[in-house]
């Protein structure tokens, strides 16, 4: 009987690691053809049953899933880059026309890429005209947080994937889950990486995927239904951040549609993530913690 559980875990974690390859590779090339076919083989199965088995895996088709994701960091990428031309982040998320993105991204969010910025950039002005007005930010506030441009060597990582509200929900998810997994592992001690593949702002809260990592040896084999990855290198903007749970989306959105936009840079396909250094604080009173914010990014 023990034996047959163990298969069973086994296979189950045999068909997640495939179906998150899957995803991986979706986020990392939405600006090309992605077929089912192509897509099936990465995955190890026939394209009927791998179609099959997305949808009852994610609970949306392969077609809704890459529509959906293509629009929805097209529209991250209208806030961030207000200067990159139309038909730019179109190509960038693999739409061949400005007319067909078009079409698209009216039918899933209500508007015209156009208004949807428009109505994003004035908020954020509207926004910071309130910020003007209020007090001066203190440490643990976004509006003081130092960026920097680092170069970030790829970094071998084991995670645990979670689907659903950032929040406490998420802190709950690293508390009861991925703790007692490091301990399990003998991973305390080492650098650990909250990976946000979703923008909070954008994507319905039950979609939203986020995977909760620790930096281990590429040869790394453990307990537990983990995934491996490889957090990809090159240059990322860097913010020191101080606070709360509540706080941290603040400052990610201060980021990504204010200090972005006039930084010089723009961001490609990478994925976004928080970084916890080793020697980073985290006080169980307030719930303050640090952490580096992480935003790929290459020259304009």
């Amino acid at each position: 009987m023990a034996g047959g559980s163990m298969v069973r875990r086994d296979s189950r974690s045999e068909y997640a690691a495939r179906m998150h390859r899957v995803l991986e590779h979706i986020d990392r090339g939405l600006d090309q053809q992605l077929e089912l076919d192509s897509l099936a083989r990465l995955a190890n199965f026939s394209p009927f049953h791998f179609h099959r088995l997305f949808t009852a895996w994610f609970g949306e088709t392969l077609g809704e899933y890459v529509r959906r994701r293509r629009l929805e960091v097209a529209a991250q990428r209208l806030i961030a880059q207000p200067r990159l031309a139309i038909l730019q982040v179109a190509l960038s998320v693999g739409f061949g026309s400005t007319e067909a993105f078009a079409r698209a991204f009216k039918n899933r969010f209500g508007t015209t890429p156009t208004a949807w910025r428009q109505l994003q950039v004035s908020n954020r002005d509207q926004a910071d005209s309130k910020l003007d007005q209020a007090p001066a930010p203190t440490a643990a506030n976004h509006g003081s947080m130092k960026v920097t441009i680092v170069d970030r060597l790829p970094t071998s990582v084991a995670y645990l994937p979670y689907t659903g509200p950032y929040g406490k929900d998420l802190s709950d998810f690293w508390m009861k889950t991925v703790a007692p997994w490091m301990e399990t592992n003998g991973l305390y001690g080492q650098p650990r990486y909250g990976i946000s593949h979703d923008d909070p702002g954008i994507t319905a809260p039950e979609k939203l995927r986020y995977d909760a990592a620790v930096e281990v040896p590429k040869q790394f084999a453990g307990a537990g239904d983990y995934q491996m990855s490889v957090l990809p290198g090159g240059k990322y903007a860097v913010g020191k951040f101080k606070g709360t749970d509540t706080q941290v989306g603040e400052a990610w959105a201060w980021l990504l549609r204010d200090w972005l936009p006039g930084s010089g840079m723009q961001l490609d396909s990478r994925p976004f993530f928080e970084h916890y250094p080793v020697e980073a604080t985290y006080d169980t009173e307030t719930g303050e913690f640090e952490c580096e914010i992480c935003v790929p990014v290459a020259p304009l």
